[in-house]
């Protein structure tokens, strides 16, 4: 028996939640489910794959993962299941699963539309597909393997010989700016040189092994534990004292030796 975790756009204030959580019991009453959160913002797919793309892989293997954010489809287009690094999801075709994957699931299936469109399709049909794949069942019990997805990009980084260019790709709960400015880039791109982060119209020289380096109401930088390159302010929301949000842009500029 496996294990689903649930997270979705849903918020906490309504029954939606609950009323999906009670068709995965009536389902699957032996599955354990693990809400990932519910406070997506609205339709906001960027941030559910920035979430989720930072849990998943700490589940075990086999785990199934049900994905409530803007689940009626881009273009209303469906649903899909989909098998990754081991991992199982299920979605609306809205670019969730090609922006977590790099529009490279190692399995997928289109789910079986209904007759008429379902008013909750999450718990219509994402949540029947989730408790199959939690009990065992195979992902093509659900449907003919497919290579059809709607497609988005992720934004790429911007690398040359003495600079990273890169965005902010999610602001956390505490207003942290993380990037897509990763360590590994920068190791790569700096060979030991001395480096400047440039953002807003601040100027970092330095990374911090943890926000409160710095001196309250300073900003710092940090690699978090996915090694990505965050910006904070300590004690302080640095979205909101720097004026940055998604998609802003950070550089990273290397000494020209």
């Amino acid at each position: 028996m496996g294990l689903i975790t649930f997270l979705s756009d849903f918020g906490y204030r309504d029954h939606y939640v609950a009323a999906v959580k009670a068709q995965l019991l009536r389902l699957a009453p032996a599955v354990p489910v693990l809400d990932i959160t519910h406070a997506i913002e609205p339709f906001n797919i960027a941030q559910a794959v920035h979430v989720l793309g930072s849990v998943f892989a700490d589940f075990p293997e086999g785990t199934v993962h049900l994905i409530g954010v803007e689940d009626h489809g881009a273009g209303r287009r469906g649903w899909l299941a989909a098998a990754w690094r081991g991992h199982y999801f299920v979605a609306a075709d809205n670019g969730i699963l090609t922006l977590l994957t790099d529009g490279r699931p190692d399995d997928l299936v289109r789910l079986p539309q209904p007759a008429e469109w379902p008013a909750s399709p999450t718990r219509e049909v994402l949540v029947p597909a989730a408790a199959h794949l939690a009990k065992g069942g195979a992902l093509t019990d659900l449907g003919p393997l497919s290579t059809e997805l709607y497609q988005l990009l992720n934004r790429q980084l911007r690398l040359q010989d003495h600079r990273i260019t890169g965005h902010v790709v999610h602001v956390d709960h505490y207003g942290n700016l993380i990037t897509n400015i990763t360590r590994a880039a920068m190791e790569a791109v700096g060979h030991d040189r001395s480096y400047s982060i440039h953002f807003s119209r601040e100027i970092v020289r330095q990374i911090a092994t943890h926000y409160q380096a710095a001196d309250p109401g300073d900003a710092v930088c940090v690699f978090n534990s996915e090694g990505a390159l965050c910006i904070g302010v300590n004690q302080g929301n640095a979205s909101e004292l720097l004026g940055l949000h998604f998609d802003s842009q950070v550089d990273v500029r290397f000494a020209q030796e």
